[in-house]
């Protein structure tokens, strides 16, 4: 009986020795106290969900007091940050589509005067709606706004215009998703997520699986080059990532009817770089952990900001400063905007170029920094 009696002394033995081993395994115990400290900052300071200071043009063909008291109003409301002036439909369309700009507003030529006639002149606001939930909160804000606007200016004998409906009628045009469609969004955002997820995992146990394995001594023994070897494991997976693409891509189509206006075949090419981001991401977290399990706690830890920051939970523009320099960092975020561009507003390569290069810049530096820590690996 005594063999099962409970022993506060092999107890304590068990517990020492636990804390000797996380303390060898830094990486485990630095995941255990940063992911917890990642989530609070994240969720804490940088997401968020009513976004403010969103980009605007302006087209105002009238330049009287009260195109200027609308301007300025939907400034000091917080949700608009008037950047742009432009002079032609061109242009707009042009803004819209590359995402320069959330909102365009439309003042007519004759605005001042049939608003002092009481005739409720249109004001045509054009939105970039892709992305339903950064939009929401600044059309209910302009919404309430145009009713209120020109109360100081309303004055004297004009005061009889503030008794009667609202001076403006307010047009709201939703460009790329006009019914507001939650999936759209979602379901083409879920291919750049699916991708990151899976390619950097997979790719992040390739060369710690041939340590364990004690399979790495044959690969150091043959005269193949680091380059050669990083390589050649990525070439298989990024036959994987096209396979998982066309599952995504057909249920996009087949069941949730997300509209592609844009070329696949184009969308396909680029993604080709994209797949190489993770590839690289992945294969570079081999070379840094000593086991599979470090290399998971890695990958996953980068999969962490990636969809938190990139935009496809939250609203980009939404985010401080901090967090978009961070997100723009992120293959994630550059390619949910060209996966969006080519799919729901039927973008080319012109317009997805200023997208592409970000990409490739980081696939350089992820690809440079894996060869030579797997050059230190062999020796």
């Amino acid at each position: 009986m005594k063999r099962f009696a409970f022993s506060p002394a092999r107890f304590w033995a068990v517990v020492i020795k636990e804390f000797i081993q996380m303390r060898r395994d830094r990486v485990t115990f630095g995941m255990m106290v940063g992911i917890p400290m990642l989530q609070l900052v994240l969720f804490g300071f940088a997401i968020n969900m009513n976004p403010k200071n969103l980009p605007t043009a302006v087209l105002a063909a009238d330049q009287g007091v009260f195109s200027r008291t609308l301007v300025w109003a939907m400034r000091n409301s917080g949700y608009f940050a008037v950047t742009r002036v432009v002079s032609s439909e061109e242009e707009i369309r042009s803004l819209l589509r590359l995402g320069q700009v959330q909102f365009v507003v439309h003042i007519p030529e004759d605005f001042s005067r049939r608003l002092l006639r009481g005739e409720q002149p249109a004001l045509l606001l054009e939105a970039d709606a892709t992305d339903p939930s950064a939009t929401s909160y600044a059309l209910s804000a302009l919404s309430s706004l145009v009713a209120n606007a020109f109360d100081r200016d309303l004055k004297g004998p004009l005061r009889r215009l503030q008794a009667g409906p609202a001076p403006v009628e307010l047009r709201i045009h939703r460009h790329y998703n006009p019914e507001i469609v939650t999936q759209y969004n979602v379901v083409s955002g879920l291919l750049g997520v699916v991708l990151t997820m899976t390619m950097v995992i997979i790719t992040a146990l390739a060369i710690t699986r041939e340590r364990e394995r004690g399979t790495m001594e044959n690969l150091l023994s043959t005269p193949v080059r680091p380059g050669e070897v990083m390589i050649g494991k990525l070439i298989p997976y990024i036959l994987v990532g096209y396979v998982q693409a066309g599952l995504i891509l057909l249920a996009a189509w087949a069941l949730f009817r997300v509209p592609m206006l844009g070329s696949v075949p184009l969308l396909l090419g680029v993604m080709l770089a994209f797949i190489g981001a993770n590839l690289a991401m992945g294969i570079t977290f081999s070379t840094l952990a000593h086991n599979q399990l470090q290399a998971v706690q890695m990958a996953f830890f980068y999969f962490l900001p990636n969809i938190l920051l990139s935009g496809f939970m939250f609203p980009f523009r939404g985010m401080p400063d901090w967090a978009q320099v961070i997100g723009e960092i992120l293959p994630l975020t550059h390619f949910l905007r060209i996966v969006r561009g080519i799919l729901l507003k039927g973008n080319g390569l012109a317009e997805i170029l200023p997208e592409l290069w970000p990409i490739l810049l980081f696939i350089g530096v992820m690809l440079s920094l894996g060869i030579k820590r797997y050059r230190r690996t062999l020796d």
